[in-house]
């Protein structure tokens, strides 16, 4: 992969994480900080790797996405903007009662939105229902999925993960945004989940570990997911939460709430700053 290559998605990763806090500071709630560390991840997948139409968002050998960890839609709904499945002037209207696009993924109102979600850990199992039929039904579609590093503490994660294997569903990528915060704090105080990679090595899954901010690294994980036969991939992605704004990044505090004025005002000027940059390059 070139350097150009490199910043033209890490400039549409910023563009997503400018689309989410703007989205999010309109709404006054939301979850920015996970939206923010998957940003990077979310370029890759929608500029890059997945087959998909924004002209044409149920073709049916289309490539399959599910967020899983479904409060971080403002992530998703910036990335669905960005590729031209929704319209950006409507992310202003984020979890306004007249608006389509809800604090969770709405499957049923949003165009590009393969799964309705938001209970933690049933995404991954749709996300295996999906891989699974396409086995069935001989298609070649892929399917991905984003997991929280929170959200595998839910039982129903590793059911999944077990289910998975067992079927073979090679077709199947999920990511961990391993990002180590939750919303009531670190993972490892809360409920810890770790060691994440040995869990799903030891279920059965074939296991890559990589930067979550390092555009190479998600790219070159992606292709090697698509060579493995046999077994689903995890890629277990560690990341900063709030990545991209100085006061948000490594604190837990911007899990779940919305900037003021203020700081909306700095974290739009830290993320444009970076945007110039990138396209200066």
């Amino acid at each position: 992969m070139d350097q150009q290559e490199k910043n033209r998605l890490s400039l549409i990763a910023y563009k997503i994480r400018l689309n989410a806090i703007t989205a999010v500071y309109n709404a006054g709630s939301g979850h920015p900080g996970g939206s923010l560390s998957i940003a990077d991840i979310l370029s890759v997948l929608y500029f890059k790797e997945m087959n998909i139409d924004p002209k044409n968002p149920n073709m049916e050998n289309r490539d399959r996405f599910v967020l899983s960890k479904g409060h971080c839609a403002p992530g998703l709904y910036g990335a669905l903007a960005e590729r031209g499945y929704i319209p950006k002037e409507d992310l202003v209207t984020l979890r306004k009662t007249s608006s389509y696009l809800e604090g969770h993924p709405d499957k049923n109102k949003i165009a590009g939105v393969d799964m309705s979600s938001g209970s933690l850990g049933q995404g991954i199992s749709v996300a295996n229902g999906m891989a699974l039929a396409g086995k069935i039904d001989n298609k070649d579609y892929r399917v991905y999925t984003i997991l929280g590093d929170g959200e595998i503490e839910e039982g129903q994660v590793w059911e999944a993960a077990m289910f998975a294997a067992h079927y073979k569903l090679d077709n199947l990528t999920a990511f961990v945004d391993y990002n180590s915060l939750q919303i009531d704090g670190p993972i490892t105080e809360v409920m810890s989940p770790e060691p994440i990679a040995d869990k799903f090595d030891a279920f059965g899954w074939n296991v890559i570990n990589i930067d979550a901010h390092d555009i190479e690294q998600i790219v070159s994980a992606l292709e090697t997911a698509k060579t493995v036969k046999g077994k689903p991939t995890v890629i277990v992605a560690k990341s900063v939460k709030g990545k991209g704004v100085s006061f948000m990044e490594n604190n837990v505090s911007w899990h779940g709430a919305a900037p003021n004025t203020e700081q909306f005002e700095q974290a739009e000027k830290e993320l444009k700053a970076k945007i110039k940059e990138l396209e200066e390059n």
